[in-house]
Order: structure tokens, then C-alpha cells, then sequence
């Protein structure tokens, strides 16, 4: 199944019946008055966030959506039937964006999430309802309203408790593969990742889901590479989890490649908690990865963790160390009371 994370949908909710202009005609009743009812109510446009969806796929297939109208009324004060309502199925995490793709309409971040996009058209009045004293014989009916159309895109934001970045090849789809069930596409050149992966790691009794996104390189701001489109995914995230290539020239130039990158396409991510990590360090000896970890904590300030995807070695230590993270993230909020605003009870 194809990798989506953006569509654009044309919506239409249904216009509402007109009303009915009728008299009764029975035989033995003289007067019989106005009798046509009101038409039916258009259906309306909901967007629901269901399981069982990581994808926007579907959206590339059908991209209108049209809600059923209301029908008209009849005689005998008879209510035309309203329209049958239609509604968008996406993943847990997408994002409604109007056709600006600016505002943000809703963010179905919750599973069961549900938004109304387009109201159907109310029916029109039958000439029962403009009976009076002094008309008694009504010969006019309103039309129904006019349903809403409008041009939406859905933007998905994959929902992980972590998010991998890095320049290609620093690693990212190797570690997601050697510590969760994940196959991800590996290989030696450059953007092997083109599509976001999600992966489910444990440690120490818990779960929690790590997002892969294609590498970014300098410039991705700016639309070099694949870009920075991919970076919507890892907003969710509680953690941030860097990993640099250190048998690379150039390592600390690379780690400071990506904080700008961030800064550049901002949304707090580069506000983010991080944890760095020195990635490959199975192709150094100890003396390397001594003299190369206090390099980087001299020239950067950071003290990053080592770790080799290959052989393992120190993946138990980098995710224990993304763990805190993830549970405060997962920890409930304590409402604080209103009147003491610490929470405790008093008497």
C-alpha cells in the first residue's frame, strides 16, 4: 500500500427539498385549506478519525464527496425525507486545512475525533406554513437552501512517541529495524528512505512508537532533496531522537546541518527534547569513540550517547534513555483547583 500524507478533497453537503404548494380536495369538505409540506433537510459532510487507517491513500482514488439533498414535500402536510449525511474516514492524526492550505479547520488527534466540514441546506417551507387570518389560502412555498461546497486538504501527522532525524544514511532505518519488528528499506546510498516507517520498541516492560522519516539534508527548507515536507510527522513527538553519522568528515557539521534545518521550519520543533546519539561507532575502536565523543561535547555542548544500529551495541541504553520522554508525555494532567491551584484538598 502506497505511503499518503496529503490530499485534497472537494466537499458538497445537500441542499434541502422545496416546499409543497397543495389544498386538500376531499369530497365533503368545502374549505379544505393549504396542505403542502415542508421539503427535507440536506445531508451534511462529517470527517471521522477511525482505526485501522495510517494512510490517506483512499483520497487518491475518489475526491469528491457529495452529500444526498433533502427531498421536496407533498400534500397532506407530508415532510419530504432529509438527505442521507456523508462522512470522510482518515487516520488518527490528520490535520483539515482549508483551501488556503493555511487554516487549519480541525486536528483529528484522538481516536473517534469527529468534525461537521459542511452543513446541509434546510428545507423549504410549504404554504401550510404561511397560513393566517388573513390568508387563508397561501399559494406560495420557499425553496430549500442551498447546500456548502468547499475545497479542503487533509494533511496526516503520523502519531509516535519518538521521531528519527538525521542526514540519509546516518542510520535512521537501521535502528528502527534492529529494534522493533519494522522492515524498513536499507541500503548504502543516499534517500533509501523515501516514504515515513513506523515501528513499535520495548524496553523494560514498555511500548512505544518510533517514526522513520526520509533524511534531510542542507537546504531542505528551501526544497532541496525531498525536503522538509516529511517533518510534519515528527511534531507529535515527544522526544526527537538525532542520530549522526560519526565516521563522517564532517559529524559536528552535520549535527548543526540539522538543528538549522529545524530552526528553519519551526512549528517548536526545534524546542523539541533531544536526544543525540553518535551513531556507527562499531566501525571505531575505544580510543576513537573516546576522543571523538569529547570532541563533539567541546564543540557542541551536548553529551551524546553511542550507539551502533548493526551490532546492537548500545540500542538498549538509547531507548531507556528516550523512555522518561515518552512517559511524562503519556502521564495524565493533574487539574489544579480552582481556588487553591495546587491540587491538594483542604478542609
Amino acid at each position: 500500500m502506497k505511503f499518503l500524507d496529503l490530499a485534497k478533497v472537494y466537499i458538497r453537503s445537500g441542499s434541502g427539498g422545496g416546499g409543497c404548494v397543495s389544498f386538500r380536495r376531499e369530497k365533503f369538505i368545502e374549505f379544505g385549506g393549504p396542505d403542502g409540506g415542508d421539503g427535507g433537510n440536506g445531508g451534511h459532510v462529517w470527517v471521522e478519525a477511525v482505526d485501522g487507517l495510517n494512510t490517506l491513500i483512499d483520497f487518491r482514488y475518489q475526491q469528491h464527496f457529495f452529500a444526498d439533498n433533502g427531498r421536496p414535500g407533498a400534500g397532506r402536510l407530508r415532510t419530504g425525507a432529509s438527505g442521507e449525511d456523508i462522512v470522510l474516514r482518515v487516520p488518527v492524526g490528520t490535520e483539515i486545512i482549508d483551501e488556503d492550505e493555511e487554516t487549519v479547520i480541525a486536528d483529528l488527534a484522538t481516536l473517534g475525533d469527529r468534525v461537521q466540514l459542511a452543513r446541509g441546506g434546510n428545507g423549504g417551507f410549504g404554504n401550510a406554513h404561511f397560513k393566517t387570518a388573513t390568508n387563508q389560502a397561501p399559494r406560495r412555498a420557499n425553496p430549500g437552501q442551498e447546500g456548502v461546497e468547499r475545497t479542503i486538504w487533509l494533511r496526516l501527522k503520523l502519531i509516535a512517541d519518538v521521531g528519527l532525524l538525521g542526514l540519509p544514511n546516518a542510520g535512521k532505518s537501521t535502528f528502527l529495524a534492529a529494534t522493533s519488528n519494522a522492515r524498513p528499506k536499507i541500503a548504502d546510498y543516499p534517500f533509501t528512505t523515501l516514504h515515513p516507517n513506523l515501528g513499535v520498541v520495548g524496553i523494560d516492560n514498555t511500548e512505544f512508537v518510533v517514526a522513520d522519516i526520509p533524511g534531510l539534508i542542507e537546504g531542505a527548507s528551501e526544497g532541496r532533496g525531498l525536503g522538509d515536507m516529511f517533518l510534519g510527522h515528527v511534531e507529535r513527538c515527544a522526544v526527537l531522537l538525532h542520530l549522526v553519522d560519526v565516521t563522517s568528515n564532517e559529524y559536528i557539521e552535520d549535527y548543526r546541518t540539522i538543528l538549522g534545518e529545524l530552526d528553519a521550519y519551526g512549528a517548536g520543533l526545534n524546542e523539541k527534547p533531544r536526544v543525540t546519539v553518535l551513531n556507527k561507532v562499531d566501525a571505531l575502536d575505544d580510543e576513537m569513540r573516546a576522543f571523538l565523543r569529547d570532541e563533539f561535547i567541546a564543540e557542541t555542548g551536548v553529551t551524546p550517547l553511542l550507539m551502533s544500529g548493526v551490532s546492537r551495541e548500545g540500542t538498549d541504553e538509547v531507548l531507556r534513555a528516550l523512555r522518561p520522554y515518552v512517559d511524562a508525555n503519556r502521564a495524565p494532567v493533574v487539574e489544579e483547583d480552582e481556588e487553591y491551584g495546587d491540587g491538594e484538598w483542604r478542609p
